[in-house]
């Protein structure tokens, strides 16, 4: 019996051995979930390797001196498919550079979680759906630019506590409403004078202008 016990055991060790380690390391698991869901015909991310103890020698993706991912350049790479909820799990995420791509689906949720982040580069995709309100809770965020997609519904007034943000871009998308007046939104300079819609917020024709102070339903008509 222990003989057989023995042999067993050898043979799932040899098993265990044949079969290729997956990296331990949360941060390069998320990034390969999200490399999965991907379709990447120029082969940008032949290099994510999820055997890799962490994604830092992968191509695009930068540490920090604890080895942690801080940013995620992955601009003009003419990717497509749809970003997962995995992207909340880069917890050390400074900048997100996902602009010039196909991406499609929903911004996720998720991003709320990215407490680091500094920039959010989203830009020139196909994305759908509403600005999620969680993006509130950036507090680091300086710029955030979601133009040129297919967004839909009302700007969040949640974005208005936000006050480390610089430059916001939300233009040629299909939003409606009326844009937050409070917090960073009050600093975003006019297109020109002769005009009461900003710049970042053009092209949106169902965007109504500024909201007035003290309004409540400032995404009536949405």
């Amino acid at each position: 019996m222990a003989a057989r016990r023995a042999v067993a055991l050898v043979a799932l060790l040899a098993l265990a051995a044949a079969a290729p380690a997956r990296a331990s390391n949360d941060e390069g698991d998320a990034l390969y979930a999200l490399r999965q869901r991907l379709k990447d015909p120029n082969g940008v991310l032949q290099s994510w390797d999820p055997t890799l103890v962490n994604p830092c020698t992968w191509f695009h993706v930068t540490c920090n001196q604890a080895s942690r991912v801080e940013r995620l350049d992955l601009g003009n790479s003419n990717i497509s498919g749809s970003l997962g909820p995995e992207l909340g799990r880069l917890v050390n995420l400074k900048y997100l550079e996902l602009y010039r791509n196909n991406f499609d689906g929903e911004i996720p949720k998720e991003l709320g979680k990215l407490k680091n982040l500094i920039s959010l580069d989203l830009y020139a995709n196909k994305l759908t759906g509403s600005i999620p309100k969680s993006l509130s809770k950036l507090s680091s965020l300086r710029f955030m630019r979601l133009n040129n997609n297919k967004l839909t519904g009302s700007i969040p007034r949640e974005l208005a506590k936000l006050s480390n943000l610089k430059v916001i871009d939300l233009s040629n998308n299909d939003l409606c409403g009326t844009i937050p007046v409070d917090g960073p939104f009050s600093t975003f300079p006019l297109r020109s004078a002769n005009t009461a819609l900003l710049f970042s917020f053009e092209n949106n024709s169902r965007l109504n202008g500024p909201e007035l102070q003290g309004l409540v339903a400032y995404d009536s008509g949405c």
